[in-house]
């Protein structure tokens, strides 16, 4: 298993396997290709029917040059994965190369076949089952046993990290007016986190204040803002919602907030290694499904939940999102995206809290790797119409147009 790393990384929205892939894949050709004069990229399956509303095409465009590429939404010929693209390169008439990419999920691309930019694997244990046993025979807490795998430079990465997820919100919260596309959607995280101000109840307040720093970082996303994959860009509102509200609001420590993402880290990492984290794969369970799971295992630690207290935090948050679809309405990471995240930074809290009493009653007939296994198992049942290609669910029935 890889470094956590590969779970938390700094881009442009607003879809890391759509925006943040395809722009890996073009600066790969940049620096294998400096002589190239013009490009030609065919994007397949998900990627052609979405790409439009998750800005690929611009993303390609503004990484290769705008009057150097021709770019074809092939929406017809099967692939095997849905995120598939193929660049051709020329140096004038002449086709001196042609690569096919893969975007996996998290901004992590394949190239002919083969992982680019491979992260070595690090960690010993690929299951939580075994992670557990080897933490309590050494009376490990979870961070710790992070902290013993990672190199010496990972405090400063998660460092990075939590400023990122912090400068998001913040920037969000404090924009207004219309996001861009044809839906016309409003920002509301400006005027949520004003509501908020004026609760007299605590826990209304508490909920709508989440809840405007996951609008606010999803509404960053969906503008093509900087954001933090957390696993993905489509759910990358969820865990920075908890990090400034823990932080802001609850006035947890920072050494405690950054300690916690690493933990949510390793949930997504093994989310990642065991299923997937690409909705075009699996449906919005990989995505905001993870992203929960990761947000209530955060959650766990900050409140100094045990290890087995924390996996059920974490089995909680992924269970009860098994089977959910992906239908961005007009392929726009908006509808449901947005609202989704916020619902999902909720169920967070919930999960946690919930875990932290149902583990002193019962043990726990439903482990973390079992869950995994099932949501992979659940993605590969999906239709493709429910696995962000906009043919079924939301994107049919929701109008474009108001």
């Amino acid at each position: 298993m890889q470094s956590i790393k590969t779970i938390y990384k700094i881009g442009p929205g607003p879809s890391s396997s759509h925006t943040f892939g395809p722009m890996m894949a073009s600066k790969y050709i940049n620096e294998q290709y400096p002589e190239a004069t013009n490009f030609k990229i065919t994007l397949f399956g998900s990627l052609a029917l979405t790409g439009k509303g998750h800005l690929t095409d611009k993303i390609i465009l503004k990484t290769l040059g705008t009057s150097k590429c021709e770019i074809i939404f092939d929406m017809k010929t099967p692939v095997e994965h849905p995120n598939t693209m193929i660049i051709e390169v020329f140096d004038k008439d002449t086709k001196i190369a042609k690569h096919t990419f893969v975007s996996i999920g998290g901004g992590k691309i394949e190239i002919d076949g083969k992982k680019g930019n491979v992260d070595p694997e690090i960690y010993p244990h690929t299951k939580m089952d075994d992670i557990q046993v080897y933490c309590n025979e050494r009376h490990l807490r979870l961070d710790q046993y992070i902290d013993e795998v990672e190199d010496s430079d990972f405090d400063s990465y998660m460092n990075q990290i939590f400023k990122q997820m912090l400068k998001t919100v913040n920037t969000g919260l404090k924009k207004t007016g219309v996001l861009p596309g044809s839906l016309k959607i409003d920002r509301v995280a400006h005027a949520l986190h004003q509501s908020a101000q004026s609760c007299s109840d605590i826990q209304d307040k508490n909920s709508l204040l989440l809840s405007s720093y996951a609008y606010a970082a999803n509404e960053q996303n969906a503008s093509g803002g900087i954001v933090v994959t957390a696993p993905t860009m489509g759910s990358c509102g969820v865990l920075p919602s908890l990090v400034y509200h823990f932080y802001h609001d609850q006035k947890y420590p920072k050494k405690t907030i950054i300690q916690g993402l690493k933990v949510a880290g390793l949930i997504g990492n093994l989310i990642q290694t065991n299923a997937t984290i690409s909705g075009a794969k699996a449906g919005c369970q990989a995505e905001v499904g993870a992203a929960c799971s990761m947000g209530a295992a955060f959650v766990a630690y900050c409140q100094l939940q045990n290890n087995e207290q924390i996996e059920c935090a974490a089995e909680i948050g992924l269970e009860h999102h098994l089977g959910l679809t992906c239908d961005p309405v007009g392929g726009y990471v908006m509808i449901p995206c947005i609202e989704r995240n916020a619902i999902a930074a909720q169920r967070s809290v919930d999960a946690a809290r919930l875990a932290k009493y149902l583990r002193n009653v019962k043990k726990n007939r439903v482990s973390f790797d079992m869950v995994v296994q099932t949501m992979n198992l659940t993605g590969k049942k999906l239709p493709i119409e429910l696995k962000e290609s906009a043919l079924g669910g939301l994107a049919v029935v929701v109008p474009e147009k108001a």
